[in-house]
């Protein structure tokens, strides 16, 4: 049976002490997923600057990094219809959602820089209204 007491394995320290820090300093999930978001926007804007120089394999790396977000949020409205997101606001993740995927499909098929413009700007507009806090009225009132 193990016991409470401290460790003398580095290893276990250092993870515990990495897991007290996790815990102080994580953001919020909103601000995590604004944080992705606005990380995936870069990406796409540091491949336009480059463009010359870049090449189907980066195309479809940043690509790919912006899609597996935009599945986290399409998977959580999708399984998420008794949650705590109304019906209309699934919905719109739901369409933006594929509206994306279709957008970066039609990159895949003819790559073009100009075309990542409509999802840098989604990006950041999401991740704007991520940042804010949300107004949560006060039931007492």
């Amino acid at each position: 049976m193990p016991s409470n007491k401290t460790t003398n394995n580095p290893y276990a320290q250092a993870a515990s002490a990495y897991g007290d820090h996790a815990q102080k300093f994580t953001p919020d999930q909103r601000e995590l997923e604004a944080r992705v978001l606005l990380k995936a926007a870069k990406m796409m804007t540091d491949l336009q600057a480059d463009w010359d120089n870049s090449n189907r394999e980066v195309i479809e790396s940043t690509l790919k990094y912006n899609r597996q977000i935009w599945l986290m949020f399409y998977d959580t409205a999708m399984e998420n219809k008794d949650g705590d997101r109304p019906k209309d606001l699934r919905s719109n993740i739901v369409n933006l959602s594929n509206f994306i995927f279709k957008r970066e499909v039609d990159i895949l098929f003819e790559p073009k820089k100009e075309k990542f413009d409509v999802l840098i700007n989604i990006n950041k507009e999401i991740a704007a209204g991520l940042m804010t806090k949300p107004n949560i009225p006060d039931k007492n009132q």
